[in-house]
Order: C-alpha cells, then sequence, then structure tokens
C-alpha cells in the first residue's frame, strides 16, 4: 500500500473516488500483492522447479492419458487433498508422471498449499543421514507435515531393511494425519515386494497408499522417443 498510495490516490482524484471507495482499492492491492508472495515462498519451498500448466500435458500421446482425461482434470480442483486422497502414478519411464504430479503440485502451489517434491532416493537419503545426527525425528516432519508429498521415481532403485523402514514411517505418519502423497513409480504393485525389500514391508506400505486414492496406469512409449518423431503411429 506504502509503495502505491501516491499513485492511487492520484488516479482515485481523477476518477472521483471516494475515500472508503479509494481505501477499498488499496486494501485489495495489498491482499493480492501479499497472496503473490505467499504462492512464490510455496512454489521455493516446495523444490518443484518449474510451474507447468495442464496446457502442456499432451492427452493424445496415449489412449491411456485420454481415457483419464475428465479423472485428470479433477485432480486440479484439488479436493483430493481436502480428503486426504493419495495418487499413485504406475507407468513406463517417460510417459508423462513426473510431469503430471508437478502440474497438480503447481495448482495446490497456488492454492497456498504446502507442497514438497522429493525423489524417493534424495527422501530416503536424507533420512539415513540424519539417524548419523539424531535429528530424525525432526527430519522426519519435513515429509510427514506438507500437506501434498510428492515422490517421484520409487522403484528405479531397491531399498535395503533400514530404507524401506524409513519409508514406510513417512507413508505410515501421513496415513493416520490423512495428508495426500502423489507417488511415480515404474513399478507395478506385484513387484513392490522386490524394491521394498520384501512382501510384508511391501504390503503394509501399499495398503496405506491404496485404502483411499487414485490409481493412474500410463502407457506408451517414452515422450522423449516421441519428441524426436513428432508424428507416432496412432495406438
Amino acid at each position: 500500500m506504502s509503495h502505491r498510495l501516491e499513485a492511487t490516490l492520484s488516479e482515485a482524484a481523477g476518477n472521483n473516488l471516494s475515500a472508503a471507495a479509494t481505501l477499498e482499492w488499496l486494501a485489495d492491492m495489498e491482499l493480492e500483492a501479499r497472496r503473490g508472495r505467499a504462492i512464490e515462498r510455496r512454489f521455493k519451498c516446495s523444490k518443484l522447479q518449474a510451474q507447468p500448466s495442464i496446457d502442456a500435458f499432451h492427452f493424445a500421446h496415449h489412449k491411456s492419458r485420454s481415457q483419464s482425461k475428465n479423472r485428470i482434470l479433477r485432480l486440479l480442483d484439488l479436493s483430493f487433498i481436502a480428503n486426504g486422497t493419495n495418487l499413485v502414478l504406475i507407468g513406463n519411464p517417460g510417459v508423462g508422471k513426473t510431469f503430471l504430479s508437478k502440474i497438480v503440485g503447481w495448482r495446490a502451489c497456488q492454492s497456498n498449499q504446502r507442497v514438497l517434491f522429493t525423489t524417493a532416493m534424495d527422501m530416503l537419503n536424507h533420512l539415513l543421514a540424519s539417524q548419523v545426527d539424531h535429528s530424525l525425528v525432526r527430519k522426519l516432519k519435513a515429509y510427514t507435515e506438507p500437506a501434498l508429498l510428492i515422490c517421484d521415481e520409487l522403484g528405479y532403485l531397491a531399498l535395503d531393511q533400514q530404507s524401506s523402514n524409513l519409508f514406510y514411517q513417512v507413508i505410515s505418519t501421513r496415513h493416520s494425519q490423512k495428508r495426500s502423497s502423489i507417488i511415480t513409480t515404474n513399478t507395478p504393485f506385484s513387484d513392490w515386494g522386490n524394491i521394498l525389500f520384501n512382501t510384508t514391508i511391501a504390503t503394509a506400505i501399499a495398503d496405506r497408499l491404496v485404502e483411499n486414492s487414485e490409481i493412474f496406469l500410463f502407457g506408451g512409449d517414452s515422450l522423449r522417443k516421441a519428441n524426436k518423431n513428432p508424428n507416432p503411429p496412432a495406438e
């Protein structure tokens, strides 16, 4: 308000605005500026590193996308966060799982929701390191407290027992607190026992994710491959 005061008063006088209307105008500008700064802070803390739009999501790339279009578009109203619903995006590398998760994450930032994007391995490496300096409890909160946690690339590397247990702690805590997570993975549920140390841990994690979830299966070739061939054959 202080930065815009003189210009606003001058314009208000030229338009014969009342004092009350001028004050309301200034207050609206202040609120909008604060909202913009809050969104920018949310985005910076989210580690998304991009602000993608749904307009850039190519629904025609594969029938699995076009068939899920209405479900995907409904995610943008963020009601799944209010309901504590998880999203599990399954598909081969390059089919757009990470890109879609970032579209949803950026929309949540714009709604002033607390969001955190991380790869599964980066999260677990930080948690493993925190055990050395006895800061695990504090570090766990970094992953359990955001309204939306985006955990990318689960399954690219198999986890040992310690890492699997830490992953379970994150998912179990978020489940009990009804906080939403987005998991992207190239591994179907039936094979999670191979990446999460054993079937007992895998089942415990999957049960908590699936209990209140939406699951998206993406097929087709990698978009990176498709970009080299702008006119791929229809599937």
